[in-house]
C-alpha cells in the first residue's frame, strides 16, 4: 500500500516533487483503483489518530494538499484561496472547542457529583461529538479533492473544472455545516464555556473568522466596522498576554470576546447573508468597552521595564499590532459617522494624528531609549482608553471634558516624545533659528501679511486664534512698517553690512511669525513662543526708525510691470549653420547600409544638439522614408520602463495612461511588435553612457531594411561603443558671423538691427563664443534692457564669458537681471525632473497656492502668473514645447543646462529640496530646513521621517517609481503628513489619507485613483486647487464641498471622468463664488437639478461636461428619443470655453460669450449646428468622434461671424458646403479622419486671414483640393498659407464605408472612453 519515498516531501535532493510525492510522503497511494485509495486513506487517517477528537492532522493535511493543487493551474489560487480560509476557520473551531471550560465553580460540580456528574460527562461529550463533527467534514473534504485530482490526472487534456467542482462541492458543506451544526453548537462553544486557558487559541479563532468573514461581506461599508473591532479586541487580547497578564486577569475580556464571535457565527449565513441582521451587532457596547478600559489600566500599573523587554524580545510586535488595530478603528468611526460637529471632527483627527505618531515612533524601537519606550507603552494604554471612552451619542454633541483633557495630555507628551526622537537624531527644532528661502523675501512678507489681512476678515476663526488677535493684529502692524522700510532700503543694503544684517534680522522674524501663528491655527498652543517673536519684532521697529531717522535715501517700489515686448508671439526658435548638417544626416539616414545603423550627434552643452535632432525628426523627406518614428530623453537619471513608454506615446501620439500600467516586459513586447519589420528610426537624446541602449536594444528588430537610431550626446568617445567604425557628426561652436545673425533673430525678428547698435551687438555677438544656447540667454537679457546701456552688459559678458564656465556664468547674469518677483518662479522649475514637460496651467495654479504671484491690476491671479511665465518664456529661459490652439503656452520645459542652474541656484537658497533616491532619510539631516521637498521615488519614501528632518514643510510633490502605477497605503508609505501643508502632490498613492482632513492651510491637493472625496474636505477652508489624476470612475462630491468658499479649479486629467455634485439641499448651499476650471460629469435621466448647479457656478469659465448612464447608450440620436431635453449654459455669464463629452441626443442653449467648444460623441444632426453657428464670440470649434452625424453640412450665410480654428475629425460627413463669409476670420482648418469626405470649400481660397490647413487620413480628393486653395491663394500673393497633408489616398465610397463600418464595429467593442483618449488626450 504505501510506496517508499523521501519522507521529507520538500526535500531538495528530490528535483521533480509534485503532487504524487507529497502524498506518498502522507502515506497515501495515488493509485486509480477506488478500493485501494479508500483502503489508503482509511488507514492513513487511522495512523494519524483522527478517529480521537485530539489530532489536527486532517486539517493540515487539506491545506497543504490544497496548496500543491495550486499547481495544477496557472489560475487555481483564484479558486483555493476561500476553501483555505474555510479550512482554517474550522481547525481554529476545533481546537477553541476542544480546550474550552464549562463555566461554573469546578469543586462545587465534584461536590454534587451524584448530581451533577451526568451533566459533565453530557457537556463533555457533546464538545466530542462537534471536534468529531468538524473533523469528518474536512476528511470528507480531502476525500472529494482526492478523488478528482485522480480524475483530473488520468484524463488525457487535463481539465481544472473538475477539481473546481470538487471546490464548489465542498465550500457548499462546510457551509451547510457552519449553518446547521456549529450554529446551533454556538451556546455550547462560546456562551456556556470559558474561553481556553491559552489565549492564542481565541485570537487564532478571532483572525479566521475575520479572514471567512471578509471574502462574503467586504463588499459592504459594514464589514469595514465589524473587522476593525474583531481585530481591535484581538490585538488587546495579544497585548495584555505579551505583558504577562495571566489568564484570569483576561477572563472577562476572553469571555466578552469569545460570546461576540459566537454571535457572529450564529447570525452569519455563510453564502446566504442577510446584511441587516448583521446591522443589528456591536462588538463594541458598553460592557465591552468598560472590561478593555479595565484591562488598559491594569496593563499602565505592570512594570514599567515590561514595555522594553516586550519590544525587545517580541519579534511580532503586539503593541505595534494594537496601536494599529486603534487607528484603524478611528479611522472608520470618522468614515461612518460624517455628521459629527466640525469642533468634534477635528479633536477626532487630533487623536487619529496621535495614534499614527505612535505607531511611527513604536517602529523606530531600535533607536529609543528604554524609559522611553516604556513612556510610549503607557501612551499606548492612554490611548486605547480615550478610544474606547468614546460614545458615539457624546461625540455628536461634544467630547466630555475628562476625554478633552486626556486628549491635550496625549498630545503634549507627544511633543516631547517627537522631541526626543528628533534630538538624537541632532535634527533641528522646529522653532530655533533656521534657514528661510531667500528669493523674493519682499515678495513673501507680502504674501504672509495678506493672509493676516484675510484671517482678520474671517468669520469663523478658531478658539485658539481668536484670543490671539490683538498680539496678531500688532505683529501685522509693526510688519507692515517693516515692509516699508526694507524697500527703502533693497539697494543700499548690498553695499552696507549693517543694512543687510537688519533686513535679515526682519525676514527671519517674519518666517518665524509666520509659522506660529499658523502653527496655532492646527490648534498647537504656542502663545509663549509668540509673544518672544512679538518683542522681537518690535525691537526691529526700533531700530527701523533710528535708519529711517539716518535719512536713507528713498528707493522707489519695484512695481510688477512686464514690459510689452516681453508679451511676444512664441514661436519656435530657428537656430543658425544647420541646413548643411540637416542636409548630411538626412541623407545619411536614408542611404547606407540595410543593417540596423548609428548616427550620434555630439557637441558640448548648449550647441544645438536636440534642436538639429529635431528637425531632422520632422523632415519631410525622413517622414516618408521611415514607415515608423519614435523618441525619447534619456538624461542621466533614467529606467527601462520610462524609456519604452515615451518611445511608444511618440510612435502612437497616445495617452501616457495607457502603457504606464504594463510592466517592462509587456512594454518592450509592444515596442517590438510595432518596429517588427518596418523601417524605423528611434531617437535617443541627451544620452550619457551605452547602459540605456544596451536595455532597449532587445526590444529592437534588426529587419534589415535600413533602420536607423539616431543619437545626441555630450560625450565624445560615446559612438566608438556602439560601433568602433561609428562616424558621429560634431557639431562646432557658431561663427562670429553667424552669432550675431541669431542674436538679430532673437532681438529684431525679420527687422534689421538699427545701425547705433550694430558694433556693440556684434560684440557682444562674438563675446558669447558661438554656443547657441549662451546667444538666445544674452537675447532674453538684452530685450529687457534699455539701447543706451548695451555698453554695460558687453562689459559684463566680456569678463563672465571669459571665463571656464560659460553658460552657467551667463545664466548667472540672466537670473540677476531678472526682476524678483521672477527669481522664484524660475527656481521652481527645480521641482520638476530634467526634461520633464510641465503643464502650464498646473505650473501657474502652483505658482498660486505657493504665494509667489502678486495679482496685477485689472487681472486675475492666473492671468498674472501667465504673464510671468511669459516673461521667462521670452528671456529664453522657458521653453514651450506644446502650443494651444490659437497660440499660447500648453507646455513647457527648461534646457537641461538651465535646469542644471536652476537645481543649484534652488539649493543654494534654500528654496526647495529634491529627493531622487531615498534609502535611507536620516541622511538628509544635515540639510536646511527646506519650506519645499520634491521626492522622486516615493516607493522609498516615508514621509513622517521627511517630517522630523524638515519639521515646517510647506510643500510635498510625491512622484512614485516609475513602473509602480498605483502604491498603496499596505506598501508602508508611512503617512503621516506635515501640519502646515500648503501644497500636497500625493504622486501614485491612490487612496485619500485622513490627515488630509487637518492640513487646514492647504490651498493646493492632487489625489490619485480616488473615486469619492470624503466630507471632511470641509475642513480645507484655504483649497483653491484639487486635482485628481487617472480616476478609476466618476468621482462623487460631498455635500460639503459647497463650503470650500476659495475653490477655484476642479479637475481630472481624463476629460470623460469628472466630479458629480451632491444635488441634496441645494436651496440652502452656498455658491461657489471662486471656481473658474471644472471637470463636470452629470447624471442621466437631467433633472432640473443640473441647471441649479450651473447656477450655483457663476464664475466658471473653463467647463467640461459629460455624461454617466445608468444604461450604456450608443448611436442615440434625436430620432431615438421620446422628447428633446435642452440642458441650457446660457445663465453661466463668464464661460468660454466648454467641452461637452457623450451628451447624445439633447438640444444646447449656449452663452453668448463662449468663445471655444468641443463637441465629443454627441451624435447631433447637422442641422443643429446653427445654434453654434450663431454665438457671436466664437473662435474655435472642435467637432470629433460623431458630434455631428449625417453626410452633408451646408453652413448658412453669416454663421460663425469670429471663428478662427475649425477642426473636423472622425465624422462621416461626405459633402461640406460654406461661403467665403463662413470664414472671415479662419487661421487654421484641421480635417482628420472623415473618411467619406471629398472635398474641403473651395471657397477656403478667399479667406485672407487663412495661415494653415493640416489633413490626415482623408481621401486624395480632399488633400487635391487642399492644394488647389494653396495655389489660389499663392496666385492672389499669399504666400502665408501653409498645408499639411499625411496619410492621404484614393478611396472610393465603398471602401470609405467599409473602414467607416469597420471603425463603428471597433468602436462597439471598446470603450468610448479609451477611443477618446486614444485620440485626443
Amino acid at each position: 500500500m504505501v510506496i517508499p519515498s523521501c519522507s521529507n516531501s520538500r526535500c531538495p535532493c528530490c528535483s521533480n516533487f509534485c503532487l504524487d510525492d507529497h502524498l506518498q510522503s502522507h502515506h497515501i497511494s495515488s493509485s486509480t483503483s477506488t478500493s485501494c485509495f479508500d483502503f489508503a486513506l482509511d488507514d492513513y487517517l487511522q495512523s494519524h489518530h483522527i478517529s480521537s477528537s485530539t489530532g489536527t492532522s486532517c486539517f493540515d493535511l487539506v491545506l497543504d494538499f490544497l496548496t500543491e493543487l495550486e499547481k495544477c493551474d496557472p489560475f487555481a489560487d483564484l479558486f483555493l484561496e476561500y476553501p483555505k480560509k474555510q479550512v482554517r476557520l474550522l481547525k481554529t473551531i476545533f481546537l477553541y472547542v476542544k480546550n474550552c471550560r464549562r463555566k461554573g465553580n469546578h469543586k462545587a460540580l465534584l461536590e454534587h457529583d451524584q448530581e451533577d456528574t451526568g451533566n459533565i460527562m453530557s457537556e463533555s461529550l457533546r464538545r466530542n461529538i462537534i471536534c468529531f463533527s468538524i473533523q469528518d467534514v474536512v476528511v470528507k473534504m480531502f476525500h472529494d479533492l482526492y478523488s478528482a485530482y485522480l480524475l483530473y490526472k488520468k484524463i488525457v487534456s487535463p481539465n481544472f473544472g473538475i477539481i473546481i467542482g470538487a471546490l464548489t462541492r465542498s465550500e457548499g458543506n462546510i457551509k451547510m455545516f457552519l449553518e446547521t451544526d456549529i450554529k446551533k453548537s454556538c451556546a455550547i462553544i462560546f456562551f456556556d464555556c470559558y474561553s481556553p486557558e491559552d489565549p492564542q487559541l481565541l485570537m487564532d479563532l478571532i483572525e479566521s473568522l475575520s479572514d471567512s468573514l471578509e471574502e462574503l461581506l467586504c463588499e459592504w461599508r459594514l464589514w469595514d466596522t465589524i473587522s476593525c473591532q474583531l481585530k481591535l479586541l484581538r490585538n488587546l487580547i495579544g497585548l495584555a498576554t505579551m505583558q504577562g497578564f495571566e489568564h484570569t486577569q483576561l477572563a472577562n475580556l476572553s469571555t466578552y470576546t469569545a460570546v461576540m464571535a459566537g454571535r457572529l457565527i450564529s447570525v452569519c449565513r455563510f453564502g446566504r447573508h442577510e446584511i441587516q441582521v448583521l446591522d443589528q451587532i456591536n462588538l463594541l457596547d458598553l460592557q465591552v468597552r468598560e472590561t478593555c478600559i479595565h484591562v488598559l489600566t491594569a496593563s499602565k500599573k505592570q512594570p514599567r521595564s515590561s514595555y522594553a523587554l516586550a519590544l525587545k524580545e517580541n519579534e511580532d510586535l503586539g503593541v505595534v499590532q494594537f496601536i494599529g488595530s486603534l487607528h484603524d478603528y478611528l479611522y472608520d468611526l470618522l468614515e461612518s459617522y460624517a455628521s459629527f460637529q466640525a469642533q468634534v471632527k477635528d479633536q477626532m483627527l487630533k487623536l487619529h494624528r496621535g495614534i499614527k505618531y505612535l505607531s511611527i515612533l513604536l517602529k523606530q524601537k531600535e533607536k529609543l531609549r528604554d524609559e522611553i519606550q516604556d513612556l510610549i507603552g503607557v501612551m499606548v494604554c492612554d490611548a486605547g482608553i480615550l478610544i474606547f471612552s468614546l460614545s458615539i451619542n457624546e461625540i455628536k454633541e461634544g467630547l466630555p471634558k475628562e476625554t478633552d483633557l486626556g486628549l491635550f495630555h496625549l498630545h503634549k507628551v507627544l511633543k516631547y516624545l517627537v522631541a526626543e526622537v528628533a534630538h538624537n537624531y541632532q535634527l533641528t527644532s522646529p522653532y530655533s533659528s533656521f534657514n528661510y528661502p531667500r528669493s523674493n523675501e519682499l515678495g513673501c512678507m507680502e504674501f504672509f501679511l495678506e493672509n493676516l489681512k484675510e484671517l482678520a476678515r474671517c468669520d469663523d476663526a478658531n478658539d485658539s486664534i481668536v484670543f490671539l488677535q490683538d498680539r496678531i493684529q500688532r505683529i501685522e502692524k509693526d510688519l507692515e512698517f517693516l515692509r516699508h522700510v526694507l524697500v527703502n532700503i533693497k539697494e543700499q543694503r548690498y553695499q552696507n553690512g549693517k543694512l543687510q544684517a537688519f533686513w535679515s534680522q526682519v525676514m527671519e522674524a517674519t518666517y518665524k511669525a509666520e509659522l506660529l501663528i499658523d502653527t496655532t491655527l492646527v490648534g498647537d498652543k504656542c502663545e509663549d513662543s509668540l509673544d518672544v517673536v512679538a518683542r522681537d519684532i518690535n525691537l526691529l521697529k526700533i531700530e527701523a526708525l533710528e535708519i529711517q531717522n539716518g535719512q536713507i535715501q528713498r528707493v522707489n517700489k519695484t512695481s510688477i510691470h512686464i514690459p510689452s515686448q516681453l508679451i511676444a508671439a512664441i514661436h519656435h526658435e530657428d537656430l543658425v549653420g544647420l541646413d548643411d548638417k540637416v542636409k548630411s544626416i538626412i541623407d545619411r539616414l536614408r542611404s547606407g547600409s540595410k543593417q540596423l545603423d548609428f548616427v550620434p550627434i555630439v557637441g558640448m552643452p548648449g550647441l544645438g544638439k536636440t534642436t538639429l535632432a529635431k528637425k531632422v525628426y520632422i523632415a519631410d523627406s525622413v517622414m516618408s522614408h521611415f514607415h515608423v518614428r519614435c523618441w525619447c530623453c534619456v538624461s542621466q537619471m533614467y529606467s527601462m520602463h520610462s524609456l519604452l513608454v515615451q518611445l511608444l506615446c511618440s510612435i502612437s501620439s497616445e495617452n501616457p495612461d495607457k502603457y504606464l500600467k504594463k510592466n517592462e516586459n509587456d512594454l518592450a513586447e509592444n515596442l517590438r511588435q510595432v518596429l517588427l519589420r518596418r523601417r524605423y528610426l528611434l531617437v535617443l537624446d541627451d544620452l550619457w553612457d551605452v547602459e540605456a541602449w544596451n536595455l532597449l536594444e532587445k526590444s529592437l528588430p534588426n529587419n534589415a531594411n535600413g533602420s536607423r537610431i539616431l543619437f545626441t550626446s555630450r560625450l565624445q568617445n560615446l559612438s566608438s561603443q556602439f560601433r568602433p567604425d561609428s562616424k558621429s557628426y560634431h557639431l562646432c561652436p557658431l561663427t562670429d558671423e553667424e552669432s550675431w545673425t541669431l542674436l538679430q533673430k532673437k532681438l529684431f525678428f525679420k527687422e534689421g538691427c538699427p545701425p547705433t547698435l550694430s558694433e556693440v551687438g556684434f560684440q557682444i555677438a562674438k563675446t558669447c563664443r558661438g554656443l547657441p544656447l549662451t546667444v538666445v540667454l544674452v537675447g532674453g537679457i538684452l530685450a529687457t534692457t534699455t539701447q543706451d546701456r548695451w555698453e554695460e552688459v558687453a562689459k559684463c559678458l566680456n569678463f563672465i564669458v571669459l571665463d571656464n564656465k560659460g553658460c552657467k556664468k551667463t545664466l548667472e547674469l540672466s537670473y540677476s537681471h531678472l526682476p524678483d518677483y521672477l527669481k522664484p518662479c524660475l527656481l521652481y522649475f527645480a521641482a520638476f525632473q530634467e526634461d520633464e514637460v510641465i503643464n502650464v496651467r498646473r505650473l501657474l495654479w502652483l505658482w498660486i497656492a505657493e504665494g509667489l504671484v502678486q495679482q496685477a491690476k485689472g487681472k486675475s491671479l492666473e492671468e498674472s502668473a501667465y504673464d510671468y511665465l511669459m516673461a521667462l518664456i521670452s528671456r529664453s529661459l522657458v521653453v514651450v514645447t506644446k502650443q494651444r490652439t490659437m497660440g499660447g503656452a500648453k507646455a513647457c520645459q527648461l534646457h537641461d543646462l538651465v535646469h542644471e542652474y536652476c537645481v543649484e541656484k534652488a539649493k543654494e537658497e534654500s528654496f526647495v529640496c529634491v529627493i531622487h533616491i531615498l534609502k535611507d532619510s536620516f541622511s538628509l539631516a544635515g540639510l536646511s530646513n527646506h519650506y519645499r521637498v520634491r521626492a522622486h521615488n516615493t516607493g522609498e519614501l516615508k514621509i513622517w521621517e521627511l517630517m522630523l528632518i524638515f519639521p515646517n514643510l510647506r510643500s510635498l510633490l510625491l512622484s512614485g517609481l516609475v513602473g509602480n502605477y498605483y502604491l498603496t497605503e499596505k506598501e508602508e508609505l508611512g503617512t503621516l503628513l506635515p501640519k502646515l501643508l500648503r501644497v500636497l502632490d500625493l504622486g501614485r498613492y491612490n487612496y485619500v489619507p485622513m490627515e488630509v482632513a487637518s492640513l487646514v492651510h492647504l490651498r493646493y491637493l492632487v489625489l490619485h485613483g480616488t473615486r469619492s472625496i470624503p466630507s471632511a474636505i470641509e475642513n480645507l477652508s484655504r483649497l483653491e486647487t484639487l486635482i485628481v489624476e487617472h480616476p478609476f470612475d466618476q468621482i462623487e462630491l460631498p455635500n460639503t464641498i459647497w463650503n470650500l468658499k476659495r475653490l477655484s479649479y476642479l479637475c481630472t486629467t481624463d476629460r470623460t471622468r469628472g466630479f458629480i455634485f451632491p444635488a441634496e439641499n441645494l436651496e440652502v448651499s452656498p455658491n461657489l463664488v471662486h471656481l473658474d476650471t471644472l471637470n463636470l460629469t452629470i447624471i442621466e435621466p437631467f433633472s432640473q437639478s443640473l441647471q441649479k448647479i450651473l447656477a450655483k457656478l457663476p464664475t466658471i469659465r473653463r467647463l467640461k461636461c459629460s455624461c454617466k448612464r445608468s444604461q450604456p447608450a450608443r448611436r442615440l440620436t434625436f430620432a431615438t428619443r421620446s422628447s428633446k431635453e435642452i440642458l441650457e449654459f446660457d445663465c453661466m455669464r463668464r464661460l468660454e470655453s466648454l467641452h461637452l463629452i457623450e451628451l447624445k441626443g439633447y438640444e444646447f442653449k449656449f452663452p453668448l460669450n463662449l468663445k471655444k467648444l468641443t463637441f465629443i460623441f454627441n451624435y447631433q444632426p447637422w442641422s443643429e449646428i446653427s445654434t453654434i453657428g450663431k454665438l457671436p464670440n466664437l473662435e474655435v470649434l472642435k467637432l470629433r468622434s460623431e458630434s455631428f452625424v449625417g453626410e452633408e453640412w451646408v453652413m448658412k450665410e453669416g454663421e460663425f461671424p469670429k471663428l478662427r480654428f475649425l477642426e473636423l475629425s472622425w465624422l462621416s460627413i461626405r459633402n461640406w458646403t460654406a461661403t467665403s463669409d463662413n470664414f472671415c476670420h479662419l487661421e487654421k482648418l484641421v480635417v482628420c479622419n472623415c473618411l467619406k469626405l471629398e472635398e474641403v470649400p473651395a471657397c477656403l481660397a478667399e479667406c485672407l486671414t487663412l495661415e494653415m490647413i493640416e489633413v490626415k487620413w482623408c481621401r486624395e480628393s480632399v488633400a487635391n483640393s487642399v492644394r488647389q486653395i494653396q495655389q489660389e491663394q499663392m496666385d492672389s500673393g499669399n504666400e502665408v498659407l501653409k498645408i499639411i497633408i499625411k496619410n492621404c489616398h484614393e478611396t472610393n465610397c465603398s471602401e470609405a464605408e467599409e473602414i467607416s463600418s469597420n471603425c463603428s464595429e471597433a468602436e462597439e467593442i471598446c470603450s468610448e472612453r479609451e477611443f477618446i483618449l486614444s485620440h485626443y488626450t
